[in-house]
């Protein structure tokens, strides 16, 4: 087995609230850079870890984590609806792996994803048809949640799991860092949202419509400095790059919940799926992360990041 990573920021506010001409002008290079990485790597499996945004996973039921052996895009904030190219029988030899290794994993035979899956792959492949996939959604937004060592875990066991395949594999980790947008919370909701975050009821494309108009004004209010939201935190996002980088995964052991949503904002969870990721590549062997981009983006909500890694 040949394996690597990547980590990709995403945002819903991209191409809807766009920072200055040079700060685009950094993440598109830092995007290329990844871009070419993976072409020059020609991943022939892809293990994507993401999250979800309450589009497919919803309180009556909301594991920590969930592997799928068939998925499907809803196509929220203009990212690509449709079948992923969800590789089954990699999905259950993955699920069985993980399994057999002591970690209480959730299988989906038909999950939903959003744009947290579709954006890595549309950004580094073009598309979300376009490669063998086995998506690992990754809670990082529902409370209550658990402890980041079992994050380490689950990505630890996909790695050793995947090493039996015998396959190129790009390990993928969409999200973070350090956000706070406007995500509803079940605790002291009333009743209709309440009820739209258990059942999980589609919206309607007006209801949708008006949900992403509430985000893309949050982003223009958030860039303004007139918001109540937590700030970005740079300080935070580069010590958890800094441990990434330095394969120091155990580090993250003594992370809390609290913690990181005082540090990162309510969103920072979303880094766990990095946390895996970079555990699954740990686990094939020794490695180097071989490009770190960070940038601060205000109107992305967003502490912005690129790495690639890849054994030594």
């Amino acid at each position: 087995m040949t394996a690597a990573a990547v980590g990709l920021s995403h945002s819903p506010l991209i191409g809807k609230n766009d920072p200055e001409a040079d700060v685009l002008a950094r993440v598109g290079k830092a995007v290329d850079g990844a871009k070419a990485f993976v072409r020059d790597f020609d991943p022939e499996l892809v293990v994507l870890y993401a999250p979800d945004h309450y589009n497919g996973f919803f309180y009556k039921e909301m594991p920590p984590f969930c592997l799928a052996t068939e998925a499907h895009a809803v196509g929220d904030f203009g990212s690509q609806a449709g079948p992923l190219s969800v590789d089954t029988d990699a999905a259950r030899a993955l699920a069985q792996g993980v399994l057999d290794r002591g970690v209480d994993l959730t299988v989906s035979a038909r999950m939903t994803v959003d744009h947290g899956f579709a954006q890595p792959l549309e950004v580094l492949f073009g598309g979300i048809d376009r490669v063998p996939v086995v998506p690992v959604f990754v809670n990082g937004v529902a409370t209550p949640l658990g402890p980041v060592s079992r994050i380490r875990a689950l990505g630890t066991a996909v790695g050793e799991a995947a090493a039996a395949l015998d396959r190129r594999v790009l390990f993928l980790a969409s999200g973070g860092l350090s956000h706070d947008p406007p995500v509803p919370v079940l605790d002291g909701a009333p009743p209709r949202v309440a009820d739209a975050l258990i059942e999980g009821r589609p919206p309607t494309p007006e209801q949708r419509a008006k949900g992403e108009q509430r985000v893309v004004q949050a982003g223009r209010d958030y860039a303004a400095g007139s918001t109540a939201m937590i700030p970005v935190n740079p300080a935070w996002d580069n010590r958890l790059l800094d441990h990434l980088e330095n394969g120091e995964l155990a580090e993250f052991d003594s992370w809390t919940v609290a913690g990181m949503a005082r540090e990162g904002g309510g969103s920072a969870h979303e880094v766990r799926s990095w946390i895996a990721a970079f555990a699954s590549l740990a686990a094939t062997g020794p490695y180097a992360m071989t490009s770190r981009f960070y940038e601060p983006i205000p109107a992305w909500i967003a502490g912005f990041a690129v790495a690639t890694a890849r054994e030594r």
